[in-house]
């Protein structure tokens, strides 16, 4: 795939124990990122971080602080927007932010 230029950028924000059918839901975006063919997922696990609800996860001492996670996802403009009802189905409290980016360089290993 060949990957230049302009092109789009959604940011998917939730919570780590968000789940999508049984699985962790950013296991869920990426596989389905990737079935669909997107350029790129990256998955960001945060440190602390506070949302719509205003509550403050960060990470406590034996028990669980639903950590804040994003899923960075770029492609081509049509095929992100193709991309983001799947999204807007799967995610059920968080945030969506799409951006344009200009890509530089996307390359794999040779």
């Amino acid at each position: 795939m060949i990957l230049s230029g302009p092109a789009r950028m959604i940011r998917i924000h939730f919570g780590e124990d968000d789940r999508w059918e049984g699985k962790p839901l950013h296991d869920a975006i990426v596989d389905e990122a990737r079935r669909q063919d997107l350029a790129g997922a990256t998955v960001y696990r945060g440190i602390e971080g506070y949302g719509a609800s205003s509550r403050i996860h960060r990470k406590r001492l034996l028990t669980s602080a639903d950590l804040p996670i994003v899923v960075c996802l770029i492609d081509t403009r049509e095929k992100i927007e193709t991309f983001l009802p799947t999204i807007e189905r799967m995610v059920s409290e968080g945030l969506i932010a799409m951006s344009d980016v200009e890509v530089i360089r996307y390359s794999g290993r040779s």
